[in-house]
């Protein structure tokens, strides 16, 4: 079977043992699988999880899940950068800068600048306002 690719203008062969579908949806298929195993890639590779820490099966979701959000706001987070983040260098710069208060956007936007500190106002509320 032979499908043609749009993105690359070339026809790719497809060899397969289901006759009774299309060649265009088998290259989908094959396609679509092909997005989720970078999704998977990108999710051992840049958050670096080799293992489940847990073995029961809600310990095991409960980590697939986490991974799932976090590659999801990364890519979020690049998406709406001004800065032509690689995925890969913008983990390892939240990495290097996890605990700086700044104003994430105006970072992500020029991460070489200097920033102005940000407001002494906490929209969020204080949690422990007694405490010191």
């Amino acid at each position: 079977m032979a499908v043609w690719d749009e993105k690359n203008q070339q026809t790719i062969e497809i060899i397969t043992n289901n006759f009774t579908w299309a060649a265009q949806t088998i290259g989908d298929l094959y396609k679509s699988r092909w997005e989720i195993e970078v999704f998977f890639r990108d999710i051992k590779q840049l958050l670096h999880i080799k293992t489940f820490i847990g073995t029961s099966k809600n310990a095991v979701m409960i980590q697939i899940w986490t991974a799932l959000i976090t590659i999801l706001l990364l890519k979020a987070m690049k998406a709406s950068a001004k800065y032509g983040w690689h995925l890969s260098n913008l983990v390892a710069f939240i990495r290097l800068n996890i605990f700086v208060k700044i104003e994430l956007q105006n970072w992500l936007d020029r991460p070489f600048e200097d920033h102005d500190k940000p407001p002494k106002y906490n929209p969020q509320g204080v949690l422990f306002p007694d405490y010191k």
